[in-house]
C-alpha cells in the first residue's frame, strides 16, 4: 500500500509532483529507489541530486588555523531563523568550531566531551538550550589537516553554505586559487573532484536512465545510444569539479585554470545548512492524504 509518508519522501527526494510520485510508487509496488528511477526516466525528477529539502534552521561556521594547514567546519541546528540570525548564537557556534580545531575530535560525541573555558562543549550546549528555550543540536563537523598543501574555507549566505578545500601546488596563488575553488564548490555543488572518482556503477546507472529517456522521446535504440554518449559528458560536467566551467571565467573549465596556476585539488567538503532535515511547518502528510481521498 502506498502511504502518504511514502509519497512525501519521494516528492522530497525528486521534486516531482505529488500525483506523479503516487503513480510512480504504485507502478513500482512501493519501492523507493525504483520509483525514483521511474520518475527520472519519465523526465519528471531532478537528475541525481537528492540532498533532500533544506528546512532546518541553524548555522555553518568554518575556522582556519594560522598557516592554512588545518581547518574545521561545523553545522549546529536550532529551531527558528530568529535564533540562527542572532549574534549570540553565532558566537556560540564559533566556540564549537574552535573546539573542533583545537581538540581534533573524531566524533560528535567526542566533541561534546571536549573542554572549553567553562566546562565541556556538551555543558555549553545544555546551557544554551536552557537560556534560549529551543532545541539545539551539534549535527556534524569536518576537520581537514594538510601537512603538504593548504586548506581554505568559504562561507556563503551568512552561514547557509560552508566549504573547505584542500589544495597542493607550487604556484604563487595557491591560497587565492583555494578560495576560488571553495566558492566554486559552494555555487556549483560538485560531488567529486574528477570523473575517475565517480563509481562505475553510478555511471552505468546514469547511462541506463539516459537511454530510457532518449527512447521515451521516440528515438530508436541506435540513436539513443549515441545520444547517451553526449549526455553523459554533461553528467560529468555537473558532478565533477575539474570539469565544470570556472565561475570567474566560464570560457575555461576548472581543470585548465588549475593547470595554469600549478594547483591540484586534493579534496573538498561542502555543508549546506539543514540539508536532509525537515522543518516543522505545515502537516504535509495530511495534505497528501486529503488529495488521495479526492482521487
Amino acid at each position: 500500500m502506498v502511504t502518504a509518508a511514502m509519497v512525501k519522501e519521494l516528492r522530497e527526494r525528486t521534486g516531482a509532483g505529488m500525483m506523479d510520485c503516487k503513480k510512480a510508487l504504485g507502478e513500482t509496488e512501493g519501492d523507493m529507489e525504483k520509483a525514483t528511477e521511474y520518475l527520472r526516466e519519465k523526465g519528471l525528477a531532478a537528475a541525481a541530486k537528492k540532498a533532500g529539502r533544506i528546512a532546518a534552521e541553524g548555522l555553518v561556521v568554518a575556522k582556519v588555523a594560522p598557516g592554512n594547514k588545518k581547518a574545521a567546519m561545523v553545522e549546529v541546528n536550532c529551531e527558528t531563523d530568529f535564533v540562527a540570525n542572532n549574534d549570540e548564537f553565532r558566537a556560540f557556534v564559533e566556540k564549537i568550531a574552535d573546539a573542533v580545531l583545537n581538540s581534533s575530535p573524531a566524533t560528535v560525541e567526542e566533541l561534546l566531551q571536549a573542554k572549553n573555558e567553562s566546562g565541556t562543549i556538551g555543558d555549553l550546549v545544555t546551557e544554551k538550550i536552557a537560556k534560549i528555550g529551543e532545541n539545539i543540536s551539534v549535527r556534524r563537523f569536518e576537520l581537514v589537516t594538510t601537512p603538504e598543501g593548504a586548506v581554505e574555507s568559504y562561507i556563503h549566505g551568512a552561514g547557509r553554505i560552508g566549504v573547505l578545500v584542500e589544495v597542493t601546488g607550487s604556484g604563487a596563488k595557491l591560497l587565492e586559487v583555494a578560495k576560488d575553488m571553495a566558492m566554486q564548490v559552494a555555487a556549483s555543488r560538485p560531488e567529486f573532484v574528477t570523473r575517475e572518482q565517480v563509481p562505475a556503477e553510478t555511471v552505468e546507472k546514469e547511462k541506463e536512465i539516459l537511454k530510457v529517456q532518449a527512447m521515451n522521446e521516440g528515438k530508436p535504440a541506435n540513436i539513443a545510444e549515441k545520444m547517451v554518449a553526449g549526455r553523459i559528458e554533461k553528467f560529468f560536467k555537473d558532478i565533477c569539479l575539474v570539469e565544470q566551467p570556472f565561475i570567474k571565467d566560464p570560457d575555461m573549465n576548472v581543470k585548465k585554470m588549475l593547470n595554469e596556476n600549478q594547483v591540484e585539488i586534493s579534496r573538498f567538503v561542502r555543508f549546506e545548512m539543514g540539508e536532509g532535515l525537515q522543518k516543522r511547518d505545515n502537516d504535509f502528510a495530511a495534505e497528501v492524504e486529503a488529495m488521495q481521498k479526492k482521487c
